[in-house]
């Protein structure tokens, strides 16, 4: 006898969100992904993640930048995945208000090369003034001051590196602005140096039941000198067999 995982849409928007926030105090980084059965964060022929998932995939994601202080996504994300403007809903908007939460969530984009247009409608049609994450040397440089004039350039680099984006003085940037709670989006390149620095605190990851077959990419690139261990804290059935689960990092051994 097969048993299958709670179906999604027995659930309300209420008890997804308890489901989804249990146990994430800030500061909290969730990284956000989708992918297929065969492990591809692509669907096949178009190279980006859009058409995976589905509308409870989509549910799911619209929820968790409701209760999110930033959105966090790299710039090749932003450019590939044809990103907009960080505008919510207006039920997560009546959300946010009753809950105390400015009406829309920052949005944070990471660019070591500051490779983003100023003109671009994610910036000039922003509800809340954006935050570009830079190295230290690229703060400096004439882009930014272009940047400027629509965003705040944030430079994240370590001491001894100015010329790349360390990604705990990334989040230090963020919690010293009081965005505790961060929603990642990726790419996947910077998954793996969020991962190699240890500073995911929760994956939630929709299984798209289909088989890329091709070279579609990872959901993470980039090596870890540990491996890092995460518990499941639920799995939901969606339509179409898609499978929302999410895991959150188990304590340390002996706590």
């Amino acid at each position: 006898m097969s048993v299958l995982p709670p179906s999604i849409a027995d659930l309300s928007d209420d008890e997804l969100l308890e489901l989804y926030t249990a146990g994430a105090v800030a500061p909290w980084l969730r990284v956000n992904f989708v992918t297929t059965l065969d492990g591809s964060a692509t669907a096949a022929g178009d190279g980006v993640s859009g058409s995976l998932g589905g509308p409870d995939d989509l549910r799911v994601f619209d929820l968790l930048r409701r209760v999110a202080d930033a959105v966090l996504v790299a710039a090749g994300t932003v450019r590939d995945e044809g990103y907009g403007p960080m505008v919510l809903h207006d039920a997560d908007v009546a959300w946010r208000r009753a809950h105390g939460l400015p009406d829309h969530p920052v949005f944070a984009i990471v660019s070591g090369s500051l490779s983003v247009d100023p003109a671009s409608r994610v910036f000039t049609e922003a509800p809340v003034r954006p935050i570009v994450l830079t190295s230290t040397t690229a703060a400096s440089s004439p882009p930014a001051a272009a940047l400027a004039a629509v965003a705040d350039v944030v430079p994240c680099s370590s001491d001894d590196d100015p010329d790349t984006v360390d990604p705990v003085a990334l989040r230090d940037a963020l919690v010293s602005r009081g965005l505790g709670t961060v929603h990642c989006e990726g790419g996947p390149t910077f998954f793996g140096a969020l991962v190699a620095a240890d500073l995911v605190d929760e994956l939630t990851l929709t299984v798209d039941p289909s088989l890329e077959g091709g070279a579609g990419p990872r959901i993470t690139h980039g090596g870890s000198p540990d491996l890092r261990r995460f518990r499941p804290a639920h799995v939901l059935l969606g339509r179409d067999g898609v499978l929302l689960t999410r895991y959150v990092r188990a304590p340390d051994p002996g706590e």
